[in-house]
């Protein structure tokens, strides 16, 4: 069997086997332990229909619990008896199964997990008793101020777009899925030119070809083509919406549309998210906090999406200061839209930022975790030195150019009791 050896990148080799399983294998002599992410690249909950919100995660919630061979105690048993760990997850952009072993087993966790993969039976009894566990969860959130706050966003800024679902679904969605549902899902994206498989530990890359192969290599591409993505467009719509809830403090978010992870934008977002709400000497936590004493708890996120990504800033605050404190928060964000960073503030960001990304890949799972992420959501293992890269390069002006394009007309969302 011949294969397409890719590229090397600094001890990071990319593999694509015949059938399209894209391999990503990193040898890291260190620590005797291997760790394995499996991507489904077009997968995840922007792939799902808006009646069927919830799909994802009920699968990744059910897909361990059993094969065609063992039973889900019996999956347990050969995971713990190793003292390994094996998962899964989905998330809006993909779904993900991950693996931790010791050497010695991971073959063995190898040839469990592609069983997992390749021939789940999904239970009657755990797709029913998973349903239930999910909707619990979902009627909790409700019961969050933040989490009615940000969901409440959500559908302000994506009100036909699956970012406007959660990854959870909806009481109705849920209830309605079936074990047919399950099956049919894992038909369709189960399949091996939708895999990317990353690798991280103590293991060559001649010993992690062989082992995957054993175990993946006789998987055929199905014949009818993947189902293409379907999402709505999305227009610029800023509203003001608030919930009356009995809290001992109110959430305040402001919302905005942002980019995706491929945009040139991508970056300078991430730096201004850091800036903004990023730890004790972020701008908001050290303004709003500290000096004004307005906030129980402030900060920003930028997640990384494939689509248009969302840019939040939230402050849970003292009821009787709501109104103050969403002013504040909206000051803090405009006024950077009027005065550029100083270098000392740029490259305080920037340290941060690149500081925190370097931490978060010591060790085999969180190297395994980034660069087959990168992979599936199309950025190739390489994003990993240019995102680094461009972030050093970004400066005042072009911070303050992406603040006015994106940050400029927010949603609000309320949650409290004087709201």
């Amino acid at each position: 069997m011949s294969l397409n050896l890719g590229e090397s990148n600094q001890g990071i080799e990319r593999i694509v086997l015949p059938n399209g399983i894209t391999l990503i294998i990193v040898e890291n002599q260190a620590a005797n332990l291997i760790s394995g992410r499996f991507f489904l690249k077009n997968a995840g909950l922007i792939w799902e229909n808006q009646s069927q919100a919830g799909l994802s995660h009920l699968v990744a919630a059910v897909i361990t619990k059993g094969t065609e061979n063992l039973s889900a105690i019996e999956v347990a048993e050969k995971v713990e008896s190793t003292g390994a760990s094996l998962g899964a997850d989905a998330s809006t952009d993909y779904f993900l199964l991950s693996l931790k072993t010791v050497t010695h087993d991971f073959p063995a966790m190898l040839k469990l997990m592609g069983e997992i993969m390749r021939s789940p039976t999904f239970p009657e009894a755990e797709v029913e008793l998973e349903k239930k566990i999910t909707i619990q969860s979902i009627r909790s959130q409700q019961e969050q101020p933040f989490n009615v706050a940000f969901n409440q966003l959500r559908q302000m800024m994506y009100p036909k777009h699956l970012y406007g679902v959660s990854i959870l679904g909806t009481e109705e969605t849920v209830a309605n899925l079936s074990r047919q549902d399950l099956h049919k899902y894992h038909q369709t994206y189960f399949r091996p030119d939708n895999l990317v498989i990353s690798i991280s530990g103590r293991i060559t890359t001649t010993e992690a070809i062989s082992l995957l192969e054993a175990v993946f290599g006789d998987w055929q591409i199905p014949p009818q083509p993947l189902p293409p993505r379907n999402l709505s467009s999305l227009s610029l719509n800023p509203s003001h919406q608030s919930i009356t809830q009995d809290t001992q403090q109110s959430i305040i978010m402001l919302g905005y549309l942002a980019t995706s992870v491929d945009s040139e934008d991508y970056p300078v977002l991430k730096l201004i998210s850091t800036y903004l709400g990023n730890g004790l000497s972020s701008r908001l936590f050290v303004e709003l906090r500290e000096k004004r004493g307005l906030a129980y708890d402030v900060s920003a996120f930028y997640p990384t999406r494939l689509d248009i990504a969302p840019f939040v800033s939230y402050i849970g605050t003292a009821p009787e200061n709501t109104e103050i404190a969403m002013v504040g928060l909206q000051t803090e964000i405009e006024r950077l839209a009027e005065v550029e960073l100083t270098e000392s503030e740029l490259q305080g960001a920037k340290n941060k930022l690149l500081g925190q990304y370097a931490l978060g890949k010591q060790t085999n799972s969180e190297i395994a975790q980034i660069l087959g992420w990168y992979e599936s959501l199309g950025l190739g293992i390489e994003f990993d030195r240019l995102f680094q890269e461009h972030v050093a390069q970004v400066t005042a002006e072009q911070v303050h150019k992406v603040v006015n394009a994106y940050l400029t007309k927010p949603y609000i969302s309320k949650v409290g009791p004087n709201c």
